[in-house]
Order: structure tokens, then sequence, then C-alpha cells
């Protein structure tokens, strides 16, 4: 079972490169571009049966990625202390997640979509009850860590994106699709431990 300690020490060991949306899409990429700043919280849930993640669908009526699985998270905005405040400030407004202790973060990811997304990793102390922004997140659910950390659950998939075909990983959990950005970076974790 993989404990808060494991996660550590892991996270303390050398970085490796970032990742991008781009390593299963090569296709796809263009060229140089300006990133804008994002941090998401990768949430541990100690429990009867080890660490679960938190998760989030965001809501179906949003502009950019509706009803995708995502980790809590967003812009870092000039008023934050750093990536990690970002994704504790995000992470509160969108599903009422403060009470995180930081593990540490992993290395960066590009998304696809213009952004380099910086994912915190934190351990929930005490009680959490999600409290959804319905204006941002549809559901607030866990999948165990133990799941998300076996490279079995992965999977290559493809589909077109603007007129190309374009890779992905995906990792299916019961109703919940998770894939593109969120499934690398859980990945990424992976590898790190």
């Amino acid at each position: 079972m993989i404990s808060a300690t494991d996660i550590e020490r892991a996270l303390n060991g050398p970085a490796p490169a970032p990742s991008s949306d781009f390593d299963y899409a090569p296709n796809l990429r263009a060229g140089a571009r300006t990133l804008r700043s994002a941090a998401v919280l990768i949430a541990l849930l100690d429990g009867p049966r080890g660490l679960d993640v938190i998760l989030t669908r965001r809501a179906a009526h949003l502009r950019n990625h509706p009803g995708q699985v995502a980790f809590p998270g967003g812009k870092v905005e000039d008023s934050d202390a750093g990536l990690w405040a970002a994704a504790v400030r995000e992470s509160e407004e969108e599903i009422g997640l403060s009470n995180v202790r930081c593990l540490g973060a992993l290395q960066g990811h590009e998304s696809i979509t213009g952004f380099e997304i910086s994912p915190q990793i934190g351990l929930v102390e005490g009680r959490f009850t999600p409290r959804p922004d319905p204006s941002e997140v549809e559901e607030v659910f866990t999948v165990p860590l133990a799941f998300l950390m076996d490279h079995r659950n992965m999977h290559l998939h493809q589909r077109e994106w603007h007129g190309q075909m374009r890779g992905y990983l995906a990792i299916p959990y019961g109703p919940h699709y998770i894939w593109g950005a969120s499934a690398r970076m859980i990945r990424n974790l992976a590898e790190r431990l």
C-alpha cells in the first residue's frame, strides 16, 4: 500500500523532464508558443482502503473541457503567493477543500490548450465534505490511488482533433473516463513512485 511518506520521498528525488499532451500527439505540435500558468491539486484522502485521489467532473455548460474529469485547479492569479497557493485557492473555490498539507509537486505538464500546469500534491487533513460550485463542478468523486498507479489500467487511445488523429492516455474507472492531461499527470506520479 502506498503511503503519504512514500509519495513525499518520491517527490524529493530527481524530477524527470516535463510532460506534454504532445507526448502522444507529436504531429499536432506547431512550434514554440506562450503558455499560461496553471496549478492543480492532486489531493489525497487517507481512508480504510488506503489513499484515494479526489477528482471532479467539470460542469457540462462550461466553454472549455465541459464534462471532463479533472483535478481541482486553474489559472495562477497575480494575487497568488505561488503555485501551491493557487492550487489550494482553486480547490477551495471549486469543491470547498482547503485543509490540505503539501507533500510536494510533480514536474510541469504542457496542455494542448496552452497551459503549463503545475500538479501540486497534498494530503487532506481532517474531514472533507465536498461542496462543489455548480458553476464549475458537476461531481466530486474519489478513485483509489492504487488503481490509478497500476500501469495495467492506463491505455493509449486516439480520436480526431482539429482534423488530425490525436493520441492520448486514458484511465477508465467505472462510469468515469479519466483522460488527456489528467491521465498524463497521474502517469507522471506513477512513474515517480
